[in-house]
């Protein structure tokens, strides 16, 4: 039986690791894909849940690029 622990760093955190060492900016698809190697059970739904809390928060801006795809932006 496969036994799972917790991780050390919240996914927001690591989400703005990421953001910062990508030059602030980067699509989200990209995102999620850089988040889903580090959190294997994170889906798209918990994805867009995520950024809406660290936008609100005043962390992040989102900007729509084309259709179905976005920008996410680290706010200094």
């Amino acid at each position: 039986m496969a036994v799972k622990t917790w991780k050390t760093r919240p996914a927001h955190c690591f989400l703005l690791e990421i953001l910062k060492k990508k030059k602030g900016a980067m699509t989200d698809i990209a995102l999620f894909d850089a988040l889903k190697k580090e959190f294997n059970d994170l889906g798209f739904k918990d994805f867009n849940e995520l950024l809406m809390r660290l936008e609100i928060g005043g962390k992040i801006r989102t900007l729509s690029m084309a259709r179905g795809k976005r920008r996410i932006e680290l706010v200094t």
